[in-house]
């Protein structure tokens, strides 16, 4: 796995938070800050958990016991798509030269508008490698074996050429960065004549932006967060983030996303994966040897190592029924529940992820609480009144439901005071978590307020945007009402099954 470093925030009113060996090279790097990250509820906690009872909750939370949802495991994987999307860095393939502040600033911002597939675009220098000779198409990669398209396009020493090298941490979302890139030409070769040479290309990046961010609001979030709550953000707009922001502002992400509502996607990961007819199963752990930059892959992956998509989304749902896109139950793949537990495979993470840390920081729960108590994060709790005094419908936890939960971590080990301490303070990752567990795996109140108003600022705040652009549909699934991830990777794919799946 790709070694994750501690990590530090420019939070706007506050300036750097986070290890100071991290904050003095990145108040270096740039006299603007390298990102923009922002509280909802204004204020730092002062009443964190002390670390033995950290340490106790982690525990709990990685116990071996974890249980699939209903969640397709593709989406685990797309979680990180967007995750990498919405941080990423676009200064990081500018030439440097000439760059005003005010665009340095809007470059490291969230945005939903695929910054991290695109760079700065075929007509920026530093972003020309990203792209064919003809200037419309991203290169494509092929696996040893494989189709063209089935790998990330690569340097002979195996590094991938794409603007987020994050995106080649694992094979399942590098395989899911290649589907994007086959989706992208494919769009391409798809205009109608009638679009001029000179605006081919930026045609092609507002269609497909526009059909990912559609995919984004009635596909993806609506699986992970309570649908009313979605719904109601997007039709009615914001009520605790940004809330009358000028649309097209640059804007910001508020921390309280980053360090633990968007940390839902830890709680989905499965320790194994029927990842196509080779690996059935293949470890979590094979899915980051596979790649460059965890596993130190040289050269393409070899086409062994192909997703078979099929396993990772149900396209049962598309009408006409496809038969050859569909696997027996026994070889899909669903994501964990979205809960307070993660699989065992998280306690004890490799040295190539944290370095030679020793327990408890190698373990996933202990670090993400960790991260938070760092920064001093507002509790479970304290969101929740916040947000209710925004006029937002909204049921706090109890304190027996954050106690006992529904089949997740067990806070037995939890000495009186410890749990009391708790149960009054709770950090914000375990109370989400916790409002999942207790919706049917869907983030619940105080978690989907925060994911869907997130996202619904990114995509507004977006160079094209459908939240602007109210008159939106999309042309490319099977009405001018759905686009689904299986439509994007249906209609990235050409529809055949020889490509979703090249090793049967």
């Amino acid at each position: 796995m790709a070694r994750h470093g501690t990590e530090s925030y420019f939070v706007v009113g506050e300036g750097f938070v986070g290890a100071p060996r991290d904050v003095r090279g990145l108040a270096a790097a740039s006299a603007v800050p390298p990102f923009h990250f922002s509280r909802l509820r204004p204020g730092k906690n002062p009443n964190q958990l002390d670390q033995p009872t950290r340490k106790k909750v982690a525990a709990a939370m990685t116990a071996d016991n974890a249980s699939p949802g209903t969640i397709p495991a593709g989406y685990t994987y797309l979680g990180q798509f967007l995750d990498h999307d919405l941080t990423f860095d676009k200064t990081t393939v500018m030439e440097g030269a000439d760059v005003s502040p005010a665009t340095l600033l809007q470059s490291r911002s969230p945005s939903l508008d695929l910054d991290s597939l695109y760079g700065n675009g075929p007509q920026d220098a530093a972003s020309a490698k990203f792209y064919e000779a003809d200037g419309l198409h991203l290169k494509m990669g092929a696996a040893q074996g494989g189709p063209v398209g089935s790998d990330l396009p690569r340097k002979p020493s195996g590094e991938a050429i794409i603007p987020d090298p994050r995106n080649d941490e694992n094979l399942a979302v590098a395989q899911t960065h290649a589907a994007f890139i086959r989706f992208h030409n494919r769009v391409v070769d798809t205009l109608p004549a009638s679009v001029p040479a000179a605006q081919r290309f930026k045609e092609a990046r507002k269609r497909v932006t526009k059909h990912y961010q559609w995919m984004v609001r009635t596909d993806y979030l609506p699986r992970i967060c309570a649908t009313n709550v979605v719904t109601n953000v997007f039709a009615q707009g914001r009520k605790v983030f940004e809330v009358g922001a000028a649309p097209t502002s640059t804007p910001t992400m508020p921390i309280e996303f980053s360090v633990a509502a968007f940390r839902l996607g830890h709680s989905m990961i499965r320790a194994d994966y029927s990842w196509n007819s080779v690996f059935e199963p293949g470890t979590l752990g094979q899915l980051f040897d596979f790649s460059h930059l965890s596993g130190g892959l040289a050269g393409p992956i070899p086409d062994i190592w192909i997703a078979d998509f099929r396993r990772l989304y149900n396209f049962g749902q598309l009408s006409p029924a496809r038969p050859a896109l569909v696997v027996p139950a026994a070889k899909f793949n669903r994501a964990m529940r979205i809960d307070t537990k993660l699989v065992n495979p998280l306690a004890t993470l490799p040295s190539l992820t944290v370095g030679a840390e020793p327990a408890p920081k190698n373990n996933l729960a202990f670090r993400n609480l960790l991260r938070a108590n760092m920064l001093k994060l507002a509790t479970g709790q304290q969101l929740a009144t916040f947000i209710k005094s925004k006029g937002v419908a909204l049921t706090p936890l109890t304190k027996a439901q954050i106690r006992d939960g529904n089949n997740g971590a067990s806070l037995a080990a939890l000495g009186t005071a410890q749990r009391n301490a708790f149960l009054n303070n709770t950090p914000l990752w375990f109370y989400i978590l916790r409002e999942a567990e207790l919706n049917q795996g869907k983030l619940g109140g105080v978690g989907a307020r925060i994911v869907a108003e997130t996202f619904h600022r990114a995509i507004q705040g977006s160079t094209f945007s459908i939240v602007r652009d109210t008159a939106f549909r999309p042309t490319l699934g099977p009405d001018n009402t759905t686009f689904r991830m299986v439509d994007l990777l249906f209609f990235a794919f050409n529809g055949k099954a020889a490509l979703l799946n090249p090793n049967n």
